[in-house]
């Protein structure tokens, strides 16, 4: 992000709920993010020495095998808004000796990196975080060079189901007012909507691929981790105490009776090859800077 440039509404937002969950990231019933993370990267085949971006990069879930990917020859780089993620990324690569990746804290949909800068731009479940997803994919876009490819993966239908019903239904009960409040995912959850998406942003030619995904627990008292470690955490951190210990007890209860210990988790991967001459340059910004 450029200096003095403010964050917008939705990346506070993002930052706020992301910094919260990230207490939760390293448990084992949040494994999906480095799961799906590497799924997205082993569909690009990165050579060695290649330039990656990361928006959206978390706690690293996708950087870090990006940046084994490329070798030591190459870098990696990844934005956030999120300083409690970023600081998870860091003592990763640190931990797996990476030494070509880095982490840097900013508003992901106005980078003010140079146009054409990278040989892979990923983006996974981040873009629909964007107020103008639309924008945030042509700025993602600009930064592809000539021969590059950009990633963007998204959640399915029916995320964390049956859960999420459940989930939802207690919340109603207890505060109306935020029924799925916050729940971007939702917006573009199918084949179709992703490649109208990418065909808004003037992404020419994707291939979308929509894969059926399940997410086993080791016990139903498990959701209740991932409740903390994902998006929910928007919902949870607005309720008062006595709240949030009603719908836990109350989700719990009816997970437990149900033996909920599988989870639907299917995703929506795009790719795009960039074929196109490049945008003229209007940054200066050494991107690995």
């Amino acid at each position: 992000m450029q200096a003095g440039q403010p964050f917008s509404d939705a990346a506070r937002r993002a930052a706020d709920t992301y910094g919260s969950a990230a207490d939760h990231y390293s448990l084992a019933a949040l494994n999906f993010w480095d799961r799906f993370g590497s799924a997205t990267v082993s569909r690009l085949q990165l050579a060695p020495g290649a330039a990656v971006l990361d928006l959206c990069c978390g706690a690293g879930a996708s950087a870090i095998p990006a940046a084994h990917a490329v070798g030591a020859t190459g870098r990696v780089l990844g934005i956030d808004v999120a300083t409690q993620l970023l600081d998870l990324a860091q003592a990763r690569a640190t931990r797996e000796g990476l030494a070509n990746v880095e982490f840097r804290h900013g508003d992901a949909t106005r980078t003010g990196l140079p146009s054409g800068s990278f040989d892979a731009v990923l983006c996974v479940f981040g873009v629909f975080f964007a107020s103008d997803m639309t924008g945030f994919v042509q700025e993602m876009w600009r930064l592809v060079r000539r021969g590059g490819v950009l990633a963007v993966t998204t959640w399915g239908p029916g995320l964390f189901e049956p859960a999420n019903s459940h989930f939802w239904r207690s919340v109603g009960e207890v505060e109306p007012s935020l029924f799925k409040a916050f729940n971007p995912w939702d917006e573009i959850t199918t084949p179709a909507a992703l490649a109208d998406l990418l065909d808004r942003a003037g992404v020419p030619g994707p291939a979308i691929v929509a894969a059926e995904g399940r997410h086993h627990l080791e016990h139903p008292d498990r959701f209740w981790d991932i409740v903390l470690g994902s998006g929910y955490r928007a919902t949870i951190d607005a309720l008062s105490p006595d709240q949030r210990d009603h719908i836990r007890n109350r989700l719990l209860a009816e997970l437990r009776t149900r033996d909920v210990t599988v989870l639907r988790t299917d995703v929506v991967f795009g790719t795009a090859i960039r074929a196109d001459p490049l945008p003229s340059q209007s940054f200066s910004e050494d991107p690995h800077r």
